[in-house]
C-alpha cells in the first residue's frame, strides 16, 4: 500500500518517574528501531522535542562536510564546483 503523505500520527506516550517513554511498536517497525540502539534526542523549546536514528544525522552532516570541501577547494582553486564542470563540456 502506498501512502499519499509520508506523515504519521502514533499516539501518545506517558513518560515514567525516571523518565522513560516507549516508543510505539508500529513506529518502531515503521522506522527499523531495535532494541537497544541508540536514539538522538534533539528540542526546540518552543515547538518539542524529536527524537531521530543518529544515522540520519550522520548523512546530513556527511552530505554538508563533502559540500564544504568542495566549497574549500574551489576557494583554493584546486577544483571547480559540480555545476561549472557541467558547464565546460
Amino acid at each position: 500500500m502506498v501512502h499519499k503523505t509520508r506523515k504519521k500520527f502514533y499516539g501518545s506516550v506517558t513518560v515514567s518517574e525516571r523518565g522513560q517513554v516507549v516508543i510505539p511498536a508500529q513506529a518502531r517497525k515503521d522506522f527499523g528501531i531495535e532494541a537497544g540502539e541508540k536514539l538522538l534526542v534533539l528540542g526546540h523549546l518552543d515547538r518539542g522535542l524529536v527524537f531521530t536514528k543518529s544515522n540520519f544525522i550522520l548523512k546530513m552532516m556527511e552530505g554538508s562536510m563533502g559540500a564544504a570541501r568542495r566549497m574549500q577547494s574551489f576557494l583554493k582553486g584546486e577544483a571547480v564546483l559540480e555545476d561549472e564542470e557541467d558547464d565546460q563540456d
